[in-house]
């Protein structure tokens, strides 16, 4: 991610919206257009949205492209194989300019609402803003009842091996100053487990998290591509070496959330 605010000229967006997409053609459009009429045309929020089309073999780009015309603060970042969501995610950050991050859904089950409030919730001084589907005042449907059954059983473990009361960890929409995202990185999960690796990061680190209820909308069109025996390891690998990380290592992950960006410097002959 690049930090600098007018090192090399590059502007620097209140906010980012990283969305992973793939074969989203249905979709990605009038995401995109509900997001930037909501946050840009009415909130006058200076957001960039980067659409990170993971390998799509439909028209998601077009559709993006189109709508570029009337916002020009939408990007389109085009990966290479292999694909998958983690991955996605990380090509994203890497070309955010905001200083507010926020990992959204193509598939309309975020709502632009709740970016809003994400975004005025960290400009009241939290590092993190996490939603909740499962407190009170949030709104679910369409989730099938399977993998709810496992949603809840694994964010019920989470909860008790890191003593914390946010109950819905797993969910991949949630808002990070960048500093923290800098910080918490680089990350390493190349699907659906990058979800549990950055809200994790930034809990174990001890930043400062907000958790609001919020709205979610299981898809109308397309298919998901999240299989829960094939991610069953990879959620559980990225859980325990957290864990073991906030056991064992807690005071090396707290100092490094607070050590300067740059820390050290060459010594040259002309300094005493």
């Amino acid at each position: 991610m690049t930090n600098e605010d007018q090192d090399d000229g590059t502007h620097r967006h209140q906010l980012s919206i990283v969305i992973p997409a793939y074969n989203e053609q249905e979709n990605i459009g009038p995401c995109l257009e509900e997001l930037m009429t909501l946050l840009v045309d009415e909130s006058g929020i200076d957001t960039e949205v980067i659409v990170v089309n993971d390998n799509s073999s439909d028209a998601t780009e077009a559709e993006v492209l189109k709508r570029r015309e009337r916002w020009p603060t939408i990007r389109l970042v085009r990966r290479q194989p292999p694909g998958g969501f983690g991955r996605a995610i990380r090509s994203g950050l890497q070309f955010v300019r905001g200083k507010v991050v926020i990992i959204y859904m193509a598939d309309r089950s975020d709502h632009p609402e709740d970016a809003r409030r994400y975004y005025d919730t960290i400009q009241e001084g939290y590092d993190c803003v996490f939603g909740s589907r499962f407190i009170q005042g949030a709104e679910v449907k369409r989730y099938p009842t399977v993998k709810l059954w496992v949603n809840r059983c694994v964010n019920k473990a989470i909860q008790w091996m890191f003593w914390t009361p946010m109950n819905d960890l797993t969910n991949a929409f949630k808002a990070y100053r960048a500093d923290v995202v800098d910080h918490c990185g680089p990350y390493r999960a190349c699907h659906f487990n990058i979800t549990l690796e950055m809200s994790l990061s930034a809990l174990i680190s001890g930043h400062r998290i907000k958790e609001i209820p919020i709205r979610w909308e299981g898809r109308t069109w397309g298919s998901t591509n999240l299989r829960m025996r094939e991610m069953g390891r990879r959620y559980l690998c990225t859980l325990l070496m957290l864990f073991f990380q906030r056991v064992l290592m807690s005071d090396d992950v707290v100092a490094e959330r607070q050590r300067q960006t740059d820390m050290a410097f060459e010594v040259t002959p002309d300094m005493p």
